[in-house]
């Protein structure tokens, strides 16, 4: 689940600092029918603001009236929204630190449910759900999940003992399970 908003990362112009937080704010400028959206970041180093663009020249007859009213209203949820669509992201050539800005909730498979399925001899299957479009490392999520190191969870994964459809060396965000054997 996510505890915060993710870091932009972006090179400060100023500081030379490369992570920037959402400000809570955008600008909104309007050019006769037409308008331009920006959401305001402020470098975590040195508090300077920079503009992620949201919309350019875009025809105020094409803008939905939700949108507008959280532009104006400066709209936590969109900031959320936005920071997270990948249009915002291509359009700006930004990535997102997700570093510290989520947390593990868990119901079900404990660490001392891991030492009883192995001691018994049975294989644990595990199923992991996000709560948001969340980029973790595999090998870091079950680690954590099961009070293990980095380390002993490769070594689970190369000893064939976790195994899984998605690939466990990598990042991913969405939905998935994976079974430990003994």
């Amino acid at each position: 689940m996510p505890t915060r908003l993710p870091l932009v990362v972006r090179r400060c112009h100023v500081c030379g600092g490369e992570r920037f937080t959402a400000s809570g704010k955008f600008r909104v400028n309007a050019h006769h029918k037409v308008l331009d959206a920006w959401m305001l970041l402020l470098c975590t180093r040195c508090d300077d603001t920079v503009k992620l663009t949201v919309l350019e020249r875009v025809s105020v007859r094409y803008v939905g009236a939700q949108l507008l009213d959280g532009l104006y209203e400066n709209s936590p949820a969109l900031i959320g929204a936005l920071l997270l669509d990948p249009a915002v992201h291509n359009r700006n050539r930004i990535a997102l630190d997700w570093e510290g800005a989520w947390d593990l909730e868990q119901s079900g498979a404990r660490p001392q449910d891991l030492v009883r399925a192995l001691r018994d001899e049975q294989a644990l299957e595990v199923a992991v759900h996000f709560g948001a479009v969340i980029p973790v490392r595999v090998v870091n999520l079950i680690a954590q999940g099961f009070g293990l190191s980095r380390g002993e969870v490769k070594r689970l994964v190369t000893g064939g003992n976790l195994v899984s459809a998605v690939r466990l060396g990598g990042r991913i965000a969405s939905d998935f399970t994976f079974t430990l054997k003994p």
